[in-house]
């Protein structure tokens, strides 16, 4: 059958890959003569939620194939923005110079994917393709199999793994069974066991918490004042400064009460309101898997005055001024949407 189309696009996090994924690939090659793949949520540190690397979710893909579908196939990692408009135009400018490079100056291009939930309406972003929308696939999905294997950490993996055989194929399987012996899936197994417990607490409640934190990003002399966390979750993370506000306090008071607290930063009130810059609010209902977080962060540029001294305490286990020239490199090293909160104001990206 002739291909329809010049390109397909597949989007998704693949975490892990499973049937519903690989249904989606075959539609895609069937429709066109290559199929960009969208690897989303890159970039980012290993999470319960993400918990495979972008790299390691395109051998994944690459496993379940054929030779000959291997090489039509385009991987585009892509990070979260936190900001569902500058995501969809930077996955459409990507693709299309992936288009040019095969040959195409303005392809057509056909979206395949399926409506999960209202998490799935990113595939609306992209009016000038056209989108085929699939059914989903029965027995495949994704948060089932990874709860499936943190849950059952302590038991046989073989026999983990083998309840899953109706939901991923068999080379995904075999990849996350290897897979499962690096170091860090211990860690992620303590993380999912961490927010399963915060989520149990919570589970009485008459209607899902939303928690309020502040924050301070403090600017000096080319650095940002980070901590790197020091409990679950995000333990050994960058962060900036931060926490939940208490009762009695604003959320500015808040931040100068974390800032003090995890990096021992100890400057007058007024001299550090005067460098007050900005204030964001970072709301975005994916920014922390503790659940619904809004965030208040306040930027603080203290000019180029010597480096303040610091003490780490509290739950953070360091604290340190970090040369803005090195963020970017440490992209993957951040709790949350901490690098995003950076990038709001250093323009990183």
């Amino acid at each position: 059958m002739k291909p329809r189309s010049d390109l397909a696009v597949c989007i998704g996090r693949f975490q892990p890959f499973h049937n519903g994924h690989l249904s989606l690939l075959h539609q895609a090659l069937e429709q066109a003569p290559f199929c960009i793949v969208v690897l989303g949520s890159a970039h980012q540190a290993r999470t319960p939620k993400n918990p495979f690397t972008w790299q390691e979710r395109a051998e994944m893909i690459r496993l379940a194939l054929p030779d000959v579908d291997q090489a039509r196939l385009r991987y585009l990692p892509m990070r979260d923005f936190y900001n569902e408009t500058r995501w969809a135009q930077a996955v459409h400018d990507e693709v299309t110079q992936i288009g040019l490079k095969i040959g195409h100056r303005a392809p057509q291009v056909a979206l395949i994917g399926h409506f999960k939930d209202a998490s799935s309406n990113y595939l609306r972003r992209f009016s000038a393709w056209e989108l085929i929308p699939l059914a989903r696939q029965p027995h495949a999905d994704a948060t089932q199999i990874r709860d499936t294997l943190f849950a059952h950490a302590d038991l046989s993996l073989e026999l983990t793994l083998a309840t899953l055989c109706q939901q991923a194929p068999n080379s995904t399987l075999n990849f996350v069974k290897t897979w499962a012996s690096l170091p860090c899936f211990h860690t992620l197994v303590l993380e999912w066991k961490k927010f399963r417990d915060d989520k149990l607490r919570w589970a009485c409640a008459p209607y899902p918490p939303v928690f309020v934190t502040a924050d301070a990003v403090v600017r000096c002399a080319a650095h940002i004042l980070l901590i790197q966390r020091g409990g679950y979750p995000g333990k050994g993370l960058w962060a900036v400064p931060g926490g939940f506000i208490e009762q009695r306090e604003s959320v500015y008071q808040s931040a100068l009460r974390e800032l003090q607290e995890e990096t021992g930063l100890d400057l007058l009130a007024p001299s550090l309101q005067s460098t007050l810059r900005e204030v964001a609010v970072f709301d975005h209902p994916d920014r922390s898997l503790r659940g619904r977080t809004i965030t208040h962060a306040h930027y603080f540029d203290m000019g180029d005055q010597a480096l303040p001294s610091l003490q780490a305490a509290d739950d953070a286990q360091a604290a340190q001024w970090v040369p803005i020239s090195e963020l970017s490199a440490l992209e993957a090293q951040f709790h949350d949407d901490h690098f995003h909160m950076l990038d709001h104001f250093l323009k990183l990206i």
